[in-house]
């Protein structure tokens, strides 16, 4: 795990606590009512102490769409079949998806990775399209056995990190997305771990379930549990025993984003069960995530608590692929423009309140 310890061991959490302190006083004097804009104003001092900067960098953005396939999605707990995975990566290439629409709005590229996607790929890795970092044809049957060797969970970590990396002379602000056909139901399965809830109420309906379908997807989840006895104080052995490959890498990015000493929005439930992932190997992480929105899946809200984290967005989102990334943005431009545009009383000559 030394790729990982290094970047652990970059984290900063102490040089930005001075910017912070100057970005408050700052806020504390505009030409408005004390913290009128509220948690703009919040995710402003935050921007501030992130980057260390009183004019935090957001300009230049990237949105990681991490992809993999699932072996549990043989036992139905999607409504969607597996091969979705491929065309849609083909259809991000395309510019025909959902996050293609909201980045180009919000001035964002959209990187795609292969972390591990049963359908044939490798035309669009030819064609430098997309990048491949696959670790293998999709995860194993998570009800039967681990999802995947410690070995493999520790190298989707990596790839993160190295994804993080690749795009750092690029990116001032990145973005977590994801792409993979039964995904929820690893997610799941981590934030029951992780939170210590209860499998039924961190399960939500994914893609669309009816009711008789999301009784089974609870029973799967909690068979996999059983099969597979995860230990919740080793963020490593939940990844490898109920875990995916694009899980694993979107906690990697999130860590190597973080050793970068730059901000990382993070999207819907896969992405946030990667943060869960990514806070549990280093707490520090969380200085450096912001949450994008809260999605319509019950175990999201209860995910989002553990960690300290207050959506940007309420939407009733429930895509991923990293469009709530896309949309929060302009809100974290917003916060910097803030921060940086509006006068104080004294540079405006405006009397202060008595």
């Amino acid at each position: 795990m030394n790729r990982i310890e290094e970047t652990i061991q970059r984290i900063d959490i102490t040089s930005g606590k001075a910017i912070r302190a100057r970005a408050r006083a700052r806020l504390e004097q505009l030409t408005m009512p004390l913290w009128a804009l509220g948690k703009l104003m919040d995710l402003a001092e935050r921007l501030a102490e992130m980057t260390r900067s009183l004019r935090p960098p957001v300009a230049r953005r990237t949105i990681v769409v991490m992809a993999g396939d699932h072996g549990v999605a043989k036992e139905g707990t999607s409504a969607y079949p597996q091969e979705v995975t491929t065309q849609m990566v083909g259809n991000f290439v395309a510019g025909g998806a959902g996050i293609n629409a909201l980045a180009r709005q919000a001035g964002a590229q959209v990187v795609v990775v292969d972390m591990g996607v049963c359908g044939d790929l490798q035309h669009l890795v030819r064609e430098q399209k997309i990048l491949s970092y696959t670790v293998g044809p999709g995860t194993a049957n998570m009800t039967v056995g681990p999802a995947m060797s410690r070995e493999q969970a520790i190298e989707s970590i990596t790839a993160g990190i190295d994804v993080a990396h690749k795009f750092a002379d690029s990116t001032d602000l990145y973005g977590t997305g994801d792409m993979g056909i039964g995904n929820t139901t690893p997610s799941s399965a981590i934030v029951s771990l992780l939170c210590g809830a209860p499998v039924e109420k961190v399960t939500g309906r994914g893609t669309g379930l009816g009711d008789q379908q999301l009784l089974h997807k609870i029973k799967i989840i909690e068979k996999s549990l059983q099969a597979n006895t995860p230990d919740p104080s080793d963020a490593v052995d939940v990844l490898a025993k109920v875990g995916g490959f694009e899980i694993g890498a979107i906690a990697g990015l999130i860590l190597g984003a973080a050793g970068l000493g730059k901000p990382i929005l993070i999207d819907g439930f896969i992405s946030t069960a990667g943060a869960l992932l990514a806070a549990h190997l280093a707490p520090s992480t969380k200085r450096y995530m912001i949450s994008a929105h809260q999605s319509v899946e019950p175990g999201h809200r209860i995910a989002l608590h553990h960690l300290g984290l207050h959506p940007l967005l309420d939407l009733e989102l429930r895509l991923g692929e990293g469009t709530g990334c896309a949309l929060a943005m302009h809100l974290v431009e917003a916060a910097c423009r803030v921060l940086t545009e509006v006068a104080t009383f004294e540079e405006a000559g405006v009397s202060e309140a008595n």
